[in-house]
């Protein structure tokens, strides 16, 4: 392809609604333009690579022996019904009416659909295993869509969903597409972890998460190198041991009460009295089906609102407001503590509290606390359970090791879901011996245009993009310098075309510009080759081989042009 023809608007300044990386060079690059909020045109550039992983993603699947189809996008309210669903997924479901007052939505996801299809036409156990699969746009219509294609309300997606006899069997294709899913991002060029996950809003019992590993990631991933255990935060098991070191002073002192004015915050009244923040005990009100809950965890925690749901057997928690604790406990937020706590139905405390024999807890008086806090002693929760997010240095909950914390994008998710949506459905089949069981499912999705922007963060550098050759869109870029020199532009034409006829991906920048504006553009757009053709440089037979993630100049000969085209290939 040649640069005077391509549809590349590149941008020299940052656009000021650009967040993340990400966002920044695929706005600058010319690879998309924004629509509305969270919705994107793909540019030739981006359509490129978006391509690539779709084919990649093909090839897997299909060699895991999914079959490709296609559901429409827009979806009738009645099957969301069945599943139960139409009244629970919240407003990111786009509700529509047609012209027959007829309700519809657009598809955030396709499991209700699928199980449609699949239900009208299996029937028999011979005809299982099935696992069906598509490339197609999804809506989402999130409240506050950020970060360019990281969170944005229209994206393309691959959903595959898996139908089985039995558990052991849709086990079986769970595995299957977990090993699909690990060549698909090892083929893509990404450093990547697979994590042990919640199931959200899909349900279900088995998920794990893909997770591209990126400092601007906004999930936080737990891995032990030693056995390879890895979770997302929110998931990972923390057993009662896995308390870590605190601070004590001296064993067995009485807990005394003392004044900590206007000191609310646990930062605050640790260092007002000189404490680390791991002696703290914070007393969080949390409210679940509109009953008051009081959750202890260090000072240096953070709650786990997912174990915490799982926990109280409810779909989800949420921090109880400051008007609804004062009116049950008397006490205003920030002198709160288990110390003789009214007005709740339960104190539930994380395990790393049992091991504080010298704490800080609130007094549930305006401006006092007490001191030399020992759990079991002075207060006994409602009991013990793991409530807490996983910190770097965490025991592993499998083989004991340190887990070391990571910053992650969620790329893909697998989930195990039983008969979640077959049940309601009846989606059924029947046995050899005649009998009709519900099917068991999994679904299994990679977000493809964010694998396009994660990708980016995880591979960038000041100058631009440095995509893994795999999925980036032209695979050399070929820079004659003085276009005013006929030989110069000939020997770039001559390469252009050999590297075509070798099956090479390559751009030729044909255009009128200084040399600077070439080299720079190159680097923006992140093409993995680089072969400047320069004046001296033919004269003296050589071109200069650059490969976007450093390294010297290469000087290549070009003649014979195949010595050239072989050390091209090399590099790719």
């Amino acid at each position: 392809m040649r640069l005077s023809r391509l549809h590349m608007p590149t941008l020299r300044e940052v656009p000021k609604d650009a967040e993340i990386t990400s966002h920044k060079l695929l706005l600058r690059g010319g690879f998309i333009r924004k629509v509305a909020a969270g919705i994107y045109d793909y540019l030739p550039l981006a359509r490129r690579t978006l391509r690539k992983i779709e084919n990649i993603v093909r090839e897997e699947l299909d060699r895991a022996g999914a079959q490709e189809i296609l559901m429409p996008v827009v979806q009738p309210s009645e099957l969301w019904e069945e599943s139960e669903r139409w009244n629970k997924y919240g407003p990111e479901l786009m509700r529509m009416t047609d012209r027959k007052a007829g309700h519809f939505c657009l598809g955030p996801t396709h499991e209700e659909v699928v199980v449609d299809l699949v239900r009208r036409d299996v029937r028999s156990w011979r005809a299982l295993p099935l696992n069906l699969y598509q490339i197609q746009v999804k809506f989402r219509d999130e409240i506050r869509p950020r970060a360019g294609l990281m969170r944005g309300r229209e994206f393309i997606m691959k959903d595959a969903y898996s139908f089985d006899t039995d558990e052991a069997a849709a086990n079986a294709s769970y595995d299957a597409m977990y090993a699909a899913y690990e060549r698909i991002f090892t083929r893509c060029g990404l450093e990547f972890r697979a994590v042990e996950a919640d199931t959200g809003a899909i349900g279900g019992k088995r998920s794990h998460e893909f997770q591209v590993l990126a400092e601007t990631g906004e999930d936080r991933i737990v891995s032990c190198e030693q056995c390879g255990y890895a979770a997302n935060t929110e998931q990972a098991e923390l057993k009662p041991d896995a308390a870590g070191d605190i601070a004590t002073g001296e064993a067995g002192e009485a807990a005394e009460k003392v004044a900590t004015p206007k000191k609310r915050t646990i930062e605050d009244v640790a260092a007002f009295l000189n404490v680390p923040t791991s002696a703290m005990i914070k007393t969080l009100m949390i409210s679940a089906d509109g009953e008051l809950h009081a959750v202890l965890i260090r000072g240096d925690h953070e709650l786990n609102e997912i174990k915490l749901a799982k926990h109280l057997g409810v779909s989800e928690v949420a921090m109880a407001d400051e008007a609804a604790v004062k009116s049950a406990t008397g006490v205003p937020v920030g002198f709160l503590g288990p110390i003789e706590l009214k007005g709740v139905k339960s104190v539930i405390a994380d395990h790393s509290v049992a091991r504080i024999t010298d704490g800080v807890v609130g007094a549930n008086e305006i401006d006092q606390h007490i001191i030399h806090v020992a759990a079991g002693r002075d207060f006994n929760p409602t009991c013990y359970t793991d409530v807490r997010m996983a910190v770097d240095g965490d025991p592993c909950p499998r083989c004991g090791g340190a887990l070391r914390t990571y910053k992650g994008i969620e790329v893909g998710h697998v989930f195990f879901l039983g008969t979640r949506y077959s049940e309601p459905m009846k989606c059924n089949y029947l046995d050899e011996a005649g009998k009709e069981s519900p099917m068991m499912m999994g679904c299994y999705g990679i977000g493809i245009s964010r694998v396009m922007a994660a990708a980016i963060e995880q591979n960038h550098d000041e100058h631009g993009i440095t995509w893994p050759s795999t999925i980036a869109p032209y695979q050399a870029i070929v820079l004659p310098l003085q276009m005013n020199k006929e030989d110069v532009v000939s020997t770039a034409e001559q390469i252009y075309g050999a590297l075509n006829e070798a099956g090479v991906e390559v751009l030729l920048d044909d255009r009128n510009e200084r040399a600077g504006s070439k080299f720079k553009d190159a680097d923006l757009i992140g093409i993995p080759v680089r072969i400047a053709v320069g004046g001296r440089g033919v004269q003296e037979g050589v071109v200069e081989v650059k490969t976007r993630t450093g390294g010297d100049i290469e000087k290549v000969p070009f003649e014979p042009m195949s010595t050239l085209v072989e050390r091209i290939q090399a590099l790719l």
